[in-house]
């Protein structure tokens, strides 16, 4: 079998699947229950100075079958008594030595964040996670994003706690902020052990639209709040990727930004990450998601040849290029399999109003669309709307000797492309004449 062990900046794990910190690892009880599940590691919620939090919390996105695709919390840090939650890191320690448990931390004065990791490292945590993320409430106390937005300032803050600390230091870095890896480099330069992302990314999810308030309405009031959930994981793992990429940082990630399955968690290993921390998908569906989770992992794994996490982290990131570095004479088009076809001529629709025109409806009665292949540009967009799995294909249609990139012509005189190319004095196609009724209209 693969082995799942871990070794993330120092901290030691029975497997990469880590809890983030947040309501799911608001207690001992609740962080003993998932590791005997099965998760390997778990940040608990940040310890500062006890907060009070508000009613009503939690507002959310649905989609059309009603799954929740994105979360939205205004919920603040611990309200718990910073006490209670050491007490309860001794019992967890106590009852499961090999297992991973970080304090997520957040006070202000070089002096709190002193005591603060003293507190914690006797309390027995294996690792330390500066929550330098929150977008909502304790920014606005000078906390949270507001200090993951200032680069200098979150340097200066990671070179506090590395004065006292013994334990490895993770950093965890803010969305909403133009370039994340500033933030990155910051942290390590300020002696962070390893950086974690993405934090929630600042929202409002919606409005009573009878009461004129937001979601979530706190009596006829509400504010802005953290946005989470499987909607932001395509943000998670582009930010996840850049810091990967960036030399300048070199140090291990935490991948965190809605991963609900065993894939999710592999695409953000194969960008770079080396752990990943779940969060909203345990709040929805509970912390028996690991039981799907690993196997699944492992399963790939050895379907791979991979013999550890580690082997597999990064493996895609060669394969992320600037746009110019992109193969322009590779093509394809798009195919439809008549006999899958159920008519609904969604991809005709789609086509014809938002894309290429590249897709006809037949005269002869039957609702089955066709491709118009000297129109098509590969775009990809039928093969999303359509409803039924592997109807329309994309198949490629270059010979796949050469390739060409934007890069290439332009340091070369702008090099033709094989394809009829506008930049080489050819068009790619022609749109339609408009119809009679739409010139009467003058639309155009």
């Amino acid at each position: 079998m693969p082995d799942l062990k871990i070794n993330f900046a120092g901290i030691k794990a029975p497997n990469p699947f880590w809890l983030a910190s947040a309501p799911p690892t608001n207690s001992g009880y609740q962080i003993m229950k998932a590791f005997d599940q099965g998760w390997g590691g778990a940040v608990w919620k940040t310890l500062g100075i006890p907060v009070v939090n508000v009613s009503s919390r939690y507002g959310a996105v649905n989609y059309r079958d009603s799954r929740m695709i994105g979360f939205n919390n205004i919920e603040l840090i611990t309200d718990r008594p910073l006490k209670d939650n050491l007490r309860e890191i001794e019992e967890v320690k106590k009852y499961f030595p090999d297992h991973a448990v970080i304090a997520s931390l957040m006070v202000e004065s070089r002096k709190e964040w002193h005591q603060i990791v003293k507190d914690a490292e006797n309390a027995g945590v294996d690792g330390l996670e500066l929550n330098f993320g929150c977008p909502h409430g304790m920014c606005e106390r000078g906390m949270g994003s507001a200090v993951g937005q200032e680069p200098e300032v979150l340097k200066l803050i990671v070179s506090w706690v590395k004065e006292v600390a013994k334990t490895p230091v993770i950093v965890k870095l803010t969305p909403n902020i133009t370039d994340i890896t500033d933030a990155g480099i910051a942290a390590r330069q300020g002696g962070a052990d390893a950086i974690s992302l993405i934090n929630t990314v600042q929202s409002i999810v919606g409005v009573d639209i009878d009461n004129f308030v937001p979601y979530p309405v706190v009596d006829g009031k509400s504010t802005n709040g953290g946005y989470c959930g499987p909607a932001v994981k395509p943000i998670a793992l582009n930010m996840v990727k850049n810091c990967a990429q960036e030399s300048e940082i070199g140090i291990p990630v935490s991948g965190i930004g809605g991963i609900e399955n065993w894939r999710d968690a592999v695409e953000f290993i194969l960008l770079g990450a080396s752990s990943v921390q779940v969060c909203t998908a345990v709040m929805h569906y509970g912390f028996g998601i690991i039981r799907e989770i690993i196997p699944g992992f492992e399963s790939y794994m050895k379907e791979k040849g991979f013999d550890s996490v580690d082997e597999m982290t990064g493996k895609a990131v060669q394969n992320v290029k600037t746009w110019e570095n992109l193969n322009l004479n590779y093509q394809i088009v798009a195919e439809i399999n008549k006999e899958k076809c159920i008519g609904c001529q969604l991809c005709y629709i789609a086509c014809e109003d938002g894309a290429h025109q590249a897709i006809g409806l037949s005269e002869n009665g039957t609702r089955v669309p066709f491709i118009i292949e000297e129109n098509c540009v590969g775009c990809n967009l039928c093969s999303l709307v359509c409803p039924v799995e592997n109807c329309i294909s994309m198949v490629r249609t270059d010979d796949g000797k050469k390739s060409v990139t934007w890069k290439e012509r332009t340091e070369a005189g702008n090099i033709p492309v094989s394809f009829n190319d506008p930049l080489a004095g050819g068009l790619h196609h022609t749109i339609p004449e408009p119809t009679a009724a739409l010139k009467k209209k003058n639309t155009f």
